[in-house]
């Protein structure tokens, strides 16, 4: 397989088109030049060379004062979304989900169009459709992986996390067999700029399990993946080529028919004694302005089991009485109960809550950040982390996720919850992912242990 290389000189003396000129053309205020000065420490603090470095500043432009889409921005530079969404995140120009929802709602009622020039062709690019119809083409994908996703998202009903990881390991496997069948030349080309909506179904049809042996083999050794991660990997491809032999109807033989999953070995979760759970609790600063929030965030956590994102994403409309209503994993919607405790670190909570500066619909929220904003999943992950040490614990193991784990192990321990109910409070879709708690009642195992009459001698 050729060595890619990881700079490229592509972007050196750019040729926009004349509508991006104009653009450029803007003048920045004092404000802007200070937050392009912090931009460029962005690039410098890297310590590499990237090959956006000739048009940082272009980029900075387009991106914050013009306020162009990452989607917009690729056709520009004639590279994927993901690549686009590294540059701004390098850079510091990232956005969040919530303000790059708000920049494509606003843009997509816009009439805007221009060129992007490439390889001196002038090609007239309409960035922006006014009829809200997103163009395939402008994806960056193989017409066959857009059609497949969308299927995931209308037809499965997956989550949109799911879906980007499914477009994030394919786009990586497309990327990989462009490299490995020799189709890619160009020597200067960064790997994540491998153009791969070229790919048609003949090029897929002819895509073996072989193939496939070897981009596991590549994930493995060259990129560092895990067993976790190349599983996830096999679950992508075996879904997208099912499709494409079932649904789609463009492969008579599936590839993956007999492709395994890397074998992943079960392990015991890690988890919170009831004492550590106890002490955990009563280990928070009172005196903390976060204290009401933080236990209201640990009781629910160490009660309900919930998963990180379905405690960020609480509304304050969705609690009735006892019951809570959550949007769990892929998108389906279950009832949580809310048992004392809970009820009363919620009522203790909104007691102190200062919404005072907070937008209308962020007051939907039941948890808020020192900012005002519904809280972010790293804001409760470094809140937990904290709260963990000071207890005394110091465990960098326990995440949320392992509150979760807390939670679930004490019902089935303490609280003779049975496995049926338990995966219906976790909202696992498989039993089988719920069986890693049976292993957790050590005193039973312990007193079969010392029943054995040879125990004695």
């Amino acid at each position: 397989m050729s060595e890619i290389r990881n700079t490229t000189n592509k972007y050196k003396d750019f040729a926009y088109s004349d509508d991006i000129t104009k653009l450029l053309t803007v003048e920045l205020s004092n404000k802007d030049k200070k937050k392009l000065h912090i931009t460029y420490s962005n690039y410098y603090n890297l310590g590499v060379s990237r090959g956006y470095e000739y048009i940082i500043e272009d980029i900075f432009k387009l991106s914050e004062i013009h306020k162009l889409t990452t989607s917009q921005l690729s056709l520009i530079y004639d590279t994927g979304v993901r690549n686009i969404q590294i540059w701004l995140k390098e850079l510091g120009l990232n956005r969040s989900i919530k303000k790059a929802k708000k920049i494509n709602k606003k843009n997509f009622h816009t009439d805007i169009e221009f060129n992007s020039d490439k390889n001196s062709n002038s090609n007239n690019l309409t960035l922006i459709n006014k009829f809200g119809i997103e163009i395939l083409e402008s994806k960056n994908l193989p017409q066959s992986l857009s059609s497949f996703l969308d299927y995931l998202e209308t037809i499965k009903g997956k989550s949109p996390n799911t879906i980007k990881a499914y477009e994030i390991d394919l786009s990586l496997f497309f990327k990989f067999l462009k490299v490995y069948k020799g189709l890619v030349t160009d020597t200067d080309l960064e790997f994540e700029e491998i153009d791969i909506k070229d790919i048609n179904n003949d090029f897929i049809r002819n895509i073996k399990l072989t193939d496939i042996y070897a981009f596991l083999s590549f994930s493995e050794k060259q990129r560092g993946n895990g067993t976790y991660a190349r599983a996830r990997k096999v679950a992508a491809l075996k879904s997208y080529f099912k499709y494409l032999q079932g649904k789609a109807k463009i492969i008579d033989e599936n590839p993956t028919f007999d492709l395994e999953s890397p074998k992943i070995s079960k392990r015991h979760p890690i988890y919170l004694t009831l004492d550590e759970s106890i002490n955990l609790l009563s280990s928070l600063d009172k005196k903390s302005k976060n204290y009401h929030r933080d236990y209201c965030i640990l009781t629910l956590f160490l009660n309900c089991g919930m998963r990180l994102s379905e405690l960020c994403g609480i509304r304050l409309d969705k609690i009735k009485g006892d019951t809570l209503t959550i949007i769990g994993k892929g998108n389906k919607e279950r009832t949580v109960y809310l048992n004392d405790a809970c009820l009363k670190a919620i009522e203790n909570y909104l007691k102190f809550r200062d919404d005072s500066k907070a937008l209308p619909e962020d007051k939907e929220y039941l948890l808020l950040s020192s900012r005002f904003k519904p809280i972010n999943k790293r804001t409760v992950e470094l809140l937990v982390k904290k709260h963990i040490t000071n207890s005394g614990l110091e465990n960098e193991k326990y995440t949320p996720h392992k509150l979760r784990h807390t939670a679930a192990t004490l019902l089935y321990k303490h609280g003779n919850v049975d496995i049926r109910s338990l995966q219906s409070i976790l909202g696992h879709e498989n039993i089988s992912t719920t069986q890693i708690y049976t292993h957790v009642d050590e005193e039973i195992l312990r007193e079969a242990a010392n029943s054995n009459p040879l125990s004695k001698l």
